[in-house]
């Protein structure tokens, strides 16, 4: 199908004509390509075929990796199948390797975002530099389409950061159990949780006052991580740990994997501190 309207080969010669000035009117899409890559005969036609049925919401440029060397490395590129999303003249969007179907379909359909995606990824934006703006922004985002779970979780995320608003955090969040945003709901549920322990400066200041005791560094930690210093709780947990072996396998092992859950339970920083923990249990 290439070079038919919507699908066309791309070389070093046609790169900026059908990238650069393609992409000002409509994303372009990428794949890079070879004809001895068994993945790239697999999804190459599944591209293709979405791209007849965009109908010119989207062009896809095939790059032959072996032709067009310059071309890859350009990108970057160091496995095949690569995929590229550019618009403007800007990657918004890339995947290495094969996709699932609902996945491919996902990402063509980010290509080409609705009227409320982009005011939703507005609203986003603004947060980030200013938060009271945000958002206002994202609760207007939320009473236009209540059921949507993307400005839910978003609002939700926002206001956990700003440690604000916890009863409307959860109700923003409330049946968001599955799908794309359940993960993101559970752990910011977590975060939730945690910070019903009393957690001010002075529930600290009385808690580290306390005899050196395994339970005395459980209440510290447990505080900490309430106030948000994960690291911090998570070394004070681990000291704890020293003192009294069963409540490290018992009370401490449960804060410290409740952590892990916030932070990633394969980030860097669980890993670490789960190695340390077996080291003082095993």
């Amino acid at each position: 199908m290439a070079n038919s309207q919507h699908v066309i080969d791309v070389t070093a010669a046609n790169y900026d004509a059908v990238v650069v000035e393609g992409s000002a009117a409509a994303p372009v899409v990428l794949d890079f390509w070879a004809p001895w890559c068994a993945p790239c005969r697999q999804l190459g036609p599944a591209l293709e075929a979405r791209a007849a049925a965009a109908g010119g919401k989207f062009t896809l440029a095939k790059i032959n990796v072996d032709e067009n060397p310059e071309l890859a490395e350009q990108f970057q590129v160091s496995g095949i199948p690569a995929v590229y999303a550019v618009k403007d003249g800007k990657v918004i969007d890339h995947f290495v390797g094969m996709l699932a179907e609902a996945e491919l379909d996902d990402f063509v359909a980010g290509l080409n975002p609705s009227a409320a995606d982009l005011e939703l990824m507005a609203a986003v934006q603004l947060a980030g530099s200013d938060p009271a703006a945000g958002k206002a922004a994202l609760r207007e985002v939320v009473a236009k389409t209540p059921a949507a779970e993307a400005p839910r979780v978003a609002l939700a995320s926002l206001l956990v950061e700003l440690a604000e608003s916890p009863d409307e955090a959860a109700r923003l969040l409330h049946g968001i159990e599955s799908g794309e945003f359940a993960d993101e709901a559970e752990r910011l549920r977590r975060v939730l949780k945690l910070r019903e322990t009393p957690h001010a400066d002075a529930d600290l200041t009385e808690a580290l006052a306390d005899h050196e005791t395994a339970e005395r560094y459980l209440k510290v930690g447990t505080i900490l991580a309430a106030q948000g210093e994960y690291e911090q709780a998570l070394e004070t947990l681990v000291t704890g740990a020293d003192l009294d072996k069963k409540l490290a396998g018992g009370a401490i092992r449960a804060a410290m994997v409740e952590i892990f859950h916030i932070i990633g339970v394969r980030s860097e920083m669980a890993d670490e501190y789960r190695d340390k923990l077996s080291a003082k249990l095993y």
